[in-house]
């Protein structure tokens, strides 16, 4: 009990001071910290191990494709069916994000996280960009001639496949970019969600729910839809400069909404005032502490005080009194 009264008297007012609950949920600080760590690892890494992890990650993003080809083949091609072939569109995603694969709309969010917080290694960043860029769309190509020319699959799930691709590209450039916006804002900020998941369980379910949003509205993603495009390509559905068209579209889309919406929105939130990571370690009675020795009122008391002082403070009641008013 008397340890209790010493407690209650070193806190603000007469409440009891009591251990700060346990909690597993990371703060905003702390996924932006692990954010940065993860940027720092990808770009110390060689092109060459960029590369093959980027061609990986483009083979198994074709599954997003496969997945939904495959229902579509056995359901049929209606509008109304589109919606059960999503129910497999975050296959490729699960497999290449679990298994830390490159994946290019994925590093819209960390190496970029880790350029706002150093103010440096631009150069690095778009070396990477490019590298993962190149060979998630090779492997993506590599995808497509697995399941279209060497016959991987029957010839109903490819002609599935061809018609996704089809439907992929199919609108103006305008509508394409804005979709990759779109789509590029979810990837990213699923990236941002899945950093701060603490077991693998949760990191499925969210990229699950996430990319099953982008699938099943048709939201353009440069590397998934490319699986799909490339397969009409080859099967004679889709010419080239049609695919190059949506590629740089949904590519440019993509880029744009992680980088804006996601990266520089959680940068902001974070580090934006310059002073939220310095207070993450401090108690709420410190900083408001130093939020009231610092406000204008008290700044302009203490201006004021030397002037009584020296006989220089305000010569009429009135003067008196609005400066109480503005204390």
């Amino acid at each position: 009990m008397e340890s209790m009264s010493t407690d209650a008297d070193a806190a603000d007012g007469n409440a009891l001071r009591v251990a700060p609950p346990v909690t597993s949920r990371l703060t905003a600080a702390e996924i932006y910290a692990a954010a940065v760590r993860i940027g720092e690892d990808e770009l110390k890494r060689s092109s060459t191990g960029l590369a093959l992890s980027g061609l990986a990650a483009g083979l198994g993003m074709g599954l997003t494709g496969l997945g939904s080809a495959a229902i579509l083949a056995d359901v049929g091609d209606r509008v109304a069916h589109h919606l059960l072939g999503a129910l497999l569109y975050p296959l490729g995603f699960i497999v290449v994000i679990v298994g830390r694969a490159q994946l290019f709309t994925e590093n819209t969010l960390f190496p970029v996280i880790l350029v706002l917080d150093r103010r440096r290694h631009l150069r690095n960043t778009l070396r990477l960009w490019a590298v993962v860029f190149v060979a998630n769309v090779v492997g993506a190509l590599l995808f497509a001639v697995l399941m279209i020319k060497c016959g991987a699959v029957s010839p109903e799930v490819a002609r599935a496949l061809s018609q996704l691709g089809s439907q992929t590209v199919q609108g103006s450039f305008g509508h394409l970019f804005w979709s990759g916006v779109a789509g590029g804002w979810i990837i990213a900020l699923m990236a941002w969600l899945v950093t701060a998941s603490r077991f693998t369980i949760g990191q499925i379910v969210l990229i699950y729910l996430m990319t099953f949003a982008v699938g099943a509205a048709g939201l353009a993603h440069c590397i998934a839809g490319s699986t799909e495009a490339l397969s009409a390509v080859l099967a004679g559905q889709v010419p080239m400069g049609t695919f190059a068209k949506w590629l740089l579209a949904a590519t440019v889309g993509n880029t744009m909404g992680g980088v804006i919406i996601v990266s520089l929105l959680n940068y902001g939130q974070v580090v934006g005032s310059g002073q939220d990571l310095h207070r993450a370690d401090r108690s709420l009675a410190d900083i408001e502490a130093d939020l009231a020795n610092t406000s204008p009122a008290r700044m302009r008391r203490q201006r004021r005080t030397p002037q009584r002082q020296r006989g220089n403070g305000p010569q009429t009641a009135a003067e008196d009194w609005r400066a109480r008013l503005d204390d």
